[in-house]
């Protein structure tokens, strides 16, 4: 009785830990999804540089920025997000998942 009382003691504890172990592992997670979330870079699409648009745009490198710039450059720069649409290569998807880092 007493060596199931012990293996009994032992299993809960270690359930007890491991459970402990995955919610101090959600709350990493949650705290590294924060600091995800703040770290978000806004960029102008007015005013940057190729390079600038390249970092802070996902789905747009160097070649897309530089569509970007030649763009602005020949319609005065952009009034509206959705302009972007008329940039070879930008599409819904890509405009979609960039909206809150572009500033006109």
């Amino acid at each position: 009785m007493k060596v199931i009382k012990t293996t009994l003691v032992a299993v809960l504890a270690t359930l007890l830990l491991g459970t402990a172990t995955v919610y101090a592992a959600d709350e990493t997670t949650a705290e590294s999804s924060a600091q995800a979330s703040v770290e978000i870079q806004s960029v102008n699409v007015n005013t940057a540089t190729a390079a600038q648009l390249a970092e802070a745009l996902d789905g747009v490198g160097e070649a897309r920025a530089e569509l970007i710039i030649q763009y602005r450059e020949e319609k005065g720069g952009f009034s509206s997000v959705e302009e972007l649409l008329e940039i070879k290569g930008i599409g819904m998807a890509t405009l979609e998942k960039n909206r809150e880092r572009i500033q006109l």
